[in-house]
C-alpha cells in the first residue's frame, strides 16, 4: 500500500463526521472540536504532514458563527488535508499548539481579528492589536466592525512594559525599533541579557498592521488581486500567482501551457533577485562595503532585467487571471538568456569573495542556529528551513502549475547557521538560473491566456514564494464580489521561529543574524 493510499484508508477509519475529496486535490475531514487536537497530532507525529495555515470564516446569516479550517499537507504523500468544524456562537475551540506548535501564531492571530478563544492557549491577545491601540473588545475581521471608522475608546495597555523573564542580577531588557536606522519597516525587539549574550527575545510585530484581507472584503476580484499583488513588493509575483490560481480553481480554467512556462521563468526571476536582495543585506550587516555593493549591483541588474523582460522591475501587472497580461518575445526571450550568464558569473565572483573572508565567516558561522528539530517545531518554511535540514518546497511536494515537468533542485544544509543560510541563497539563486536557462529555449508556443469567467466558490491555492510556502484562500459571491480573502505568508510563519535563533548569541551579532534570516514584514503585517 504506498503512503497516500494508507493516508486516506487512515482518515477513513477516523471516526469523524465526513471525508470527501475537494476538486481532485485536497482531503477534507469535518470533524468535532474534542476530535481536532487528537487528530492534528497524529498528522504531524505520524504521517509527517506539515501546518499550512488557519481560516476562520464568519456567517454572517448565523450571528458569530464560524467556520474554522486547519490546511495541512503531507509532502511525501503530495496530499493537501483540510480540517473543518463549525464554531456555534460562544463555543471555543481547543488549542492545537500543543502538539502543533506552527500552528501557535495563527490561534493569536484569530483571537485578535475575530474574537475566537482557543481553550488551553496562555499567550492570547496584545498580539496583532496592541492594547495601548486598540479598545477592549474590537473585533475588527468581524462584519459587524467598519473599517472606515475609528474604533471608539482608548486602549487598555496605555501603560504596556515590555515583559522580563531574565531575574538575575543586572539583567535588562534592551529595547531595539520600532523605527531604527537604514530599516523601511517597524518591529521591536526586546533583548534580555545580563552582559553582552542574549538569553531571551521578545519580538513584537503588527505596528503596521493594514487589514489587506478587511480591505478586500466586497472588492471585485480585479481590485483585490492588486492588494495580493502588492502588499508585499519584494514577492509580487508570488503572492499574484497564488490569488490567480485561487481565482481559477473557482472558475475551473487553466492558464495555456506556455503561459504556465512563462509563470515560472518570471517566478524564478523574482527568486533570484530575492535571494540577492538577501545576501546585500548579509553582506552590509558585516559591514563588507564592496561586497555589499557587488550584491546591490547583482540586485540592480536582476531589476533591470525585470524591467525589459516584463515592463515592471517587481513585475507588478504580469500575470492575471487565466494566464499573463502580456507575452515573451523572441529579442526579450535572447536578452534574457545573455543576461543570465553575465549574472551567474558576477554570482560566482561574489560567492567567492565572500567564502575566502575569514573576518565575514567568523561572523556568520555558527551564528543565529536554528536546529532541526526547532525547525520541524516551528513549521519554519524555505530557505530557512532548507538551511536547517528540511528539504520542504512547494514546487516538489504539492505541484502547481508546470512544475510537475519542471521540478527544480532542492539545496539542503545541515548546520541551520547564519552560513548554511548564506550558501542556501546562493545555491537557490544558481539553480533558478540553471532552470531559467533550460526552460527558454523550450517555451511552448500558442495562446498567453484563457477566458477566466468570475463565479461563485471558494478555493485554497500555494505557491513557493522566495522565502517559503504561501497560501491564499478566496471565497467569491455571485456578483463576482469577494467575500474572504486569506493570506498565509511565510513571513508570519519564520517570524515565529527566529527568537529561537537568537537565544545565546551576542549582543552585537543581533542585526547580523536578522539579516541571514531575509524576514519580510510586510508579509506578516498585512
Amino acid at each position: 500500500m504506498s503512503e497516500a493510499t494508507g493516508l486516506r484508508h487512515w482518515l477513513q477509519s477516523y471516526p469523524a463526521l465526513s471525508l470527501s475529496e475537494v476538486d481532485g486535490y485536497c482531503l477534507r475531514l469535518v470533524c468535532t472540536p474534542e476530535q481536532l487536537p487528537g487528530l492534528a497530532r497524529e498528522l504531524v507525529e505520524h504521517w509527517q504532514a506539515e501546518f499550512a495555515t488557519l481560516l476562520v470564516e464568519e456567517h454572517p446569516d448565523r450571528a458569530l458563527s464560524f467556520t474554522v479550517r486547519y490546511y495541512f499537507y503531507a509532502p511525501r504523500q503530495h496530499h493537501l488535508l483540510e480540517l473543518r468544524i463549525a464554531v456555534a456562537p460562544g463555543t471555543e475551540l481547543p488549542a492545537i499548539s500543543d502538539a502543533v506548535h506552527a500552528a501557535d501564531w495563527h490561534e493569536r492571530e484569530a483571537w485578535d481579528l475575530y474574537g475566537l478563544r482557543f481553550t488551553g492557549h496562555p499567550f492570547l491577545g496584545d498580539f496583532v492589536l496592541h492594547d495601548e491601540d486598540w479598545p477592549e473588545g474590537v473585533d475588527p475581521m468581524l462584519h459587524r466592525f467598519s473599517a472606515r471608522q475609528r474604533p471608539a475608546g482608548e486602549g487598555s495597555g496605555e501603560h504596556w512594559q515590555p515583559p522580563q523573564l531574565l531575574e538575575e542580577e543586572g539583567a535588562i531588557v534592551f529595547p531595539v525599533g520600532p523605527i531604527w536606522g537604514d530599516y523601511n519597516e517597524s518591529g521591536l525587539w526586546l533583548l534580555e541579557t545580563p552582559g553582552e549574550q542574549i538569553r531571551y527575545l521578545h519580538t513584537r510585530l503588527f505596528y503596521k498592521y493594514r487589514a489587506v484581507e478587511k480591505i478586500a472584503e466586497g472588492q471585485a476580484v480585479d481590485q483585490a488581486f492588486l492588494l495580493s499583488e502588492r502588499f508585499a513588493g519584494a514577492a509580487a509575483l508570488a503572492h499574484s500567482w497564488a490569488y490567480c490560481q485561487a481565482v481559477e480553481r473557482i472558475a475551473g480554467c487553466t492558464a495555456p501551457r506556455r503561459a504556465e512556462q512563462l509563470r515560472i521563468l518570471f517566478a524564478e526571476l523574482e527568486r533570484a533577485r530575492h535571494h540577492c536582495a538577501n545576501i546585500a543585506e548579509i553582506c552590509g550587516s558585516t559591514a563588507l562595503s564592496v561586497a555589499k555593493a557587488m550584491a546591490q549591483n547583482l540586485v540592480e541588474d536582476w531589476l533591470r532585467l525585470s524591467a525589459q523582460v516584463a515592463g515592471h522591475r517587481y513585475l507588478f501587472g504580469l500575470l492575471c487571471p487565466g494566464g499573463l497580461r502580456q507575452d515573451l518575445h523572441a529579442e526579450q526571450r535572447n536578452l534574457w538568456i545573455a543576461a543570465l550568464a553575465r549574472l551567474r558569473r558576477d554570482l560566482l565572483a561574489l560567492r567567492e569573495h565572500l567564502e575566502t573572508s575569514s573576518s565575514f565567516l567568523d561572523r556568520i558561522e555558527e551564528m543565529g542556529t536554528l536546529t532541526a528539530d526547532f525547525a520541524k517545531t516551528f513549521g519554519v518554511v524555505g530557505p530557512i528551513a532548507r538551511a536547517s535540514g528540511r528539504a520542504l518546497d512547494l514546487r516538489r511536494h504539492l505541484p502547481y502549475g508546470a512544475y510537475s515537468e519542471w521540478e527544480p533542485e532542492i539545496p539542503t544544509e545541515e548546520q541551520g547557521d547564519g552560513y548554511a543560510r548564506l550558501r542556501i541563497f546562493f545555491a537557490e539563486t544558481l539553480i533558478s538560473i540553471g532552470l531559467m536557462e533550460e526552460m527558454l529555449t523550450q517555451i511552448a508556443d500558442g495562446p498567453i491566456r484563457t477566458e477566466c469567467p468570475i463565479r461563485a466558490g471558494h478555493a485554497l491555492a500555494w505557491v513557493e514564494a522566495p522565502s517559503g510556502a504561501t497560501f491564499h484562500w478566496l471565497r467569491l459571491a455571485e456578483d463576482g464580489s469577494v467575500l474572504r480573502l486569506r493570506l498565509g505568508t511565510p513571513g508570519f510563519r519564520n517570524w515565529h521561529a527566529f527568537e529561537r535563533a537568537i537565544q545565546g548569541a551576542a549582543f552585537q551579532d543581533f542585526p547580523i543574524i536578522l539579516a541571514t534570516w531575509g524576514l519580510s514584514v510586510a508579509e506578516n503585517d498585512r
